[in-house]
């Protein structure tokens, strides 16, 4: 039984998030190269701006803004369900290699298997899905012993690994491709939202229409495995069966963002951490704040780097690691 104060507190934080994200996207809207007056938002919304206006809005700002947010939200529900089935604050899909894995499937695809435009971003985030999982079943079975089951700083240890690994990987795709497709990578590496087109839209959102209700349904699941292994195999929760699928659906979540972004992380680190510092650890509580509060600081992030340093930018990734990185360390210590 939640107290009726804590769902009153959760209901509130939503509300002021909620409204953070509607300013941070006018603010996206309006600001830029190409700058435009706040009170022309709402006439162009409603169709009656100038083809110009309504060409930034629709076509270039709208789009990123809704990928942005996305992806965010996807990445905080990540790392929320990889910190709760590892037990372990540390644990975030960029930090442990689960983005780099995709990422370095992305790219091979890109590279080296031609496809039609009209099909490629729909393709994207199964062909991430996949490289991520193959990532994920290597780092669970490095990190997994058979006496102690799944030790958490083994598996930070391992994802870290596996990331260093793929990103020599990545160095040595780079020198094999043509020097027109390194940009690519170059812009996967640093965390630019990249995929900024309705199609990557459409590809990514029935992921996350999918993933994140099928997670809420399952957060009373994620405070058992919270409790510990024995507590919650006393219970009478299936353990592994419940954490396999629990992984499968972090995995999907941060392939899916990753099609359309590139290696961004720490938001699936910090995400979570503020969350539970709000409202508490209640699966049932924090998740939701979660996936907002994600959402808002890569859209955050990715606003100021795109206007600080014009007319190219500054990628999102940078940003948020200028944040993300210090606070991970701050953690690490504060674990050790």
């Amino acid at each position: 039984m939640i107290h009726p104060d804590l769902i009153k507190k959760q209901r509130i934080i939503l509300a002021i998030l909620t409204a953070l994200i509607f300013v941070t996207a006018v603010t996206g809207l309006v600001v830029g190269y190409s700058s435009i007056p706040i009170n022309r938002i709402l006439p162009i919304l409603l169709g009656e701006g100038s083809f110009k206006e309504e060409f930034i809005v629709f076509s270039i700002r709208m789009p990123r803004l809704i990928i942005t947010l996305l992806a965010g939200i996807a990445l905080a529900l990540s790392g929320s369900i990889l910190q709760g089935i590892t037990r372990n604050d540390l644990a975030d899909p960029g930090i442990i290699g689960i983005n780099s894995g995709a990422g370095i499937a992305v790219a091979i695809f890109f590279l080296f298997f031609p496809i039609e435009v009209g099909s490629f971003a729909y393709l994207l985030p199964l062909v991430a899905f996949i490289g991520a999982l193959v990532t994920a079943c290597m780092i669970y079975l490095f990190a997994y012993q058979r006496k102690v089951g799944l030790h958490p700083v083994r598996l930070v240890l391992v994802g870290v690994g596996f990331s260093m690994a793929f990103s020599g990987a990545m160095i040595v795709i780079i020198s094999a491709v043509e020097r027109e497709k390194v940009n690519f990578i170059a812009q996967w590496l640093a965390g630019n939202i990249w995929g900024t087109d309705w199609p990557y839209i459409f590809a990514i959102l029935p992921w996350l229409l999918i993933l994140i209700p099928f997670t809420l349904f399952k957060a009373n699941r994620l405070n058992l495995l919270g409790l510990g292994e024995q507590s919650a195999i006393g219970i009478g929760l299936a353990v592994e069966k419940e954490r396999l699928i629990l992984l499968f659906t972090a995995v999907a979540l941060a392939a899916a963002a990753v099609s359309v972004t590139g290696g961004i992380s720490f938001i699936g680190l910090m995400a979570p951490h503020l969350a539970k510092a709000l409202v508490g650890p209640r699966s049932q509580l924090f998740l939701a704040v979660a996936t907002l509060i994600g959402g808002w600081l890569l859209l955050v992030a990715d606003t100021i780097g795109r206007n600080l340093v014009e007319p190219a930018g500054i990628p999102a990734g940078i940003m948020v690691a200028f944040i993300g990185a210090p606070y991970f360390i701050y953690l690490l210590l504060k674990k050790a």
